[in-house]
C-alpha cells in the first residue's frame, strides 16, 4: 500500500510541476485550441497538457516499479507486460501530439490506436477470454471457470485491439469541459488500483502501482485543468489516458476474477463508454457521419440546459463513482468476498 501511495504522489507532483512549462511551450509553438461552435472555451487555450500527464505517469512508474524490483521482497516487476504498457502509452503520446499539431485524419487515428493495441497484445497484455457476467452464482461457492470461454491467439489480439480503440475514443470524446476527462479517469484508475491490491497474484501489486500513477497524474493535472482551466490535455492526454486505462483493465479487471471479467471493466469505465455508445446510436439514427464531432454528448446537452461546467463535472463524477462502487462490489462478490 505504501508503494501505491508513493506512485500516486510522485505522479501528481511531477505532473503539477511540469504543467506550467508545458503551458508556456504550447503558447510559444502555437499549440492552442481556438474557440469554435463545438468548443466550450471562449478564448484560445493551450492544449498540450497531456504531455505533463504522460511525464508524471512515466516517471512514477519507472521509479516505483524499479524500487520494487530491487526491494528485499525480490519481486520481479519489470515484465514484458509493464514494458508493453510504457511502450504503448509512449506511442500514444507521440501520435496524439502529432494530432494536436496537424489534426490527423480519422483513418490515421484508427490505425494509430490499432497499433497501440498491437503493442500491448504482443507484449502479453491481451484479453485471453470472456465470460457470461450474469452466469453462475456469486459467493463462496462460485466457480470462476463456469461460463469462461478462452480465446484463440488471433481472436484475443483482435478483441484487445478493439477494446483499446473503444476505451481511447471514449476518453477522447468525454474531454469536452474543464476537468471532466481527468477527473473521471482518476476515479476509474483509483478503482482499478484498489481492485489490484486485493489480488493474490504476483502481478497485482505492479498493476496497482501503474493504476495509482495514472490516478496521481490526473489529479496533478486537475490543478490547472479544473474550471476555469488554464490548459487542456489535448489528444496527447486523452490517448495516453485511454491506452493506459485499457491496459490496466486488461491486466487487472479482465483477469481479477474470470467470473466478472466483462462486467467489471465496463462498469469502471461506464460513464465514457455509455455516453459514447449513446452518441454513436444517435448519429446512426440521424444518418450523421460517425467520425464527425458534434454536440450530442452528455456534457453538451447539460450545457444547453444551462448547467455550469462545475455542476456538470461533479454530476458526472458522481455517476462515475457510483458505477465504480458497483463494479467493485461485483468484483468483491466474484472473488467470494475474499
Amino acid at each position: 500500500m505504501f508503494g501505491i501511495i508513493v506512485a500516486a504522489i510522485v505522479a501528481a507532483l511531477v505532473t503539477s510541476s511540469v504543467t506550467p512549462s508545458i503551458l508556456r511551450w504550447s503558447v510559444k509553438v502555437g499549440l492552442v485550441d481556438i474557440p469554435s461552435a463545438r468548443r466550450v472555451n471562449t478564448e484560445p487555450m493551450p492544449r498540450a497538457g497531456g504531455i505533463a500527464i504522460f511525464l508524471g505517469f512515466l516517471i512514477a512508474v519507472l521509479l516505483t516499479v524499479t524500487v520494487r524490483q530491487f526491494s528485499k521482497s525480490g519481486q520481479h516487476t519489470w515484465t514484458p507486460q509493464v514494458l508493453g504498457v510504457l511502450a504503448a502509452s509512449s506511442f500514444a503520446a507521440l501520435v496524439g501530439l502529432m494530432d494536436d499539431f496537424k489534426n490527423l485524419s480519422a483513418k490515421v487515428q484508427i490505425l494509430a490506436m490499432a497499433a497501440a493495441g498491437c503493442i500491448l497484445a504482443v507484449s502479453g497484455v491481451r484479453i485471453e477470454g470472456i465470460t457470461n457476467p450474469l452466469g453462475g452464482t456469486f459467493g463462496t461457492t462460485y466457480n470462476p471457470l463456469i461460463n469462461w470461454h478462452p480465446l484463440g491467439i488471433a481472436a484475443s489480439i483482435l478483441i484487445t485491439i478493439v477494446w483499446v480503440f473503444i476505451v481511447t475514443k471514449t476518453v477522447d470524446a468525454i474531454d469536452g469541459v474543464d476537468g471532466l476527462a481527468a477527473g473521471v479517469c482518476a476515479i476509474a484508475a483509483a478503482t482499478l488500483a484498489l481492485m489490484a491490491t486485493l489480488l493474490h497474484t504476483k502481478e497485482g501489486p505492479t498493476v496497482a502501482l501503474i493504476a495509482a500513477a495514472l490516478m496521481g497524474s490526473c489529479l496533478g493535472f486537475l490543478r490547472f485543468n479544473y474550471h476555469p482551466a488554464k490548459i487542456i490535455m489535448g489528444t496527447v492526454g486523452a490517448w495516453v489516458l485511454g491506452v493506459v486505462l485499457a491496459a490496466i483493465s486488461i491486466l487487472g479487471a479482465f483477469k481479477l476474477a474470470a467470473a466478472v471479467s466483462v462486467l467489471v471493466p465496463v462498469l469502471v469505465l461506464g460513464v465514457p463508454l455509455f455516453d459514447f455508445t449513446h452518441v454513436l446510436a444517435r448519429r446512426l439514427l440521424a444518418g450523421a457521419p460517425l467520425t464527425v464531432a458534434d454536440k450530442r454528448h452528455l456534457h453538451h446537452r447539460l450545457l444547453e440546459r444551462g448547467w455550469s461546467q462545475r455542476q456538470i463535472v461533479w454530476f458526472i463524477y458522481s455517476l462515475a463513482t457510483l458505477l465504480c462502487i458497483t463494479a467493485f462490489a461485483i468484483f468483491h462478490m466474484g472473488r467470494g468476498g475474499n
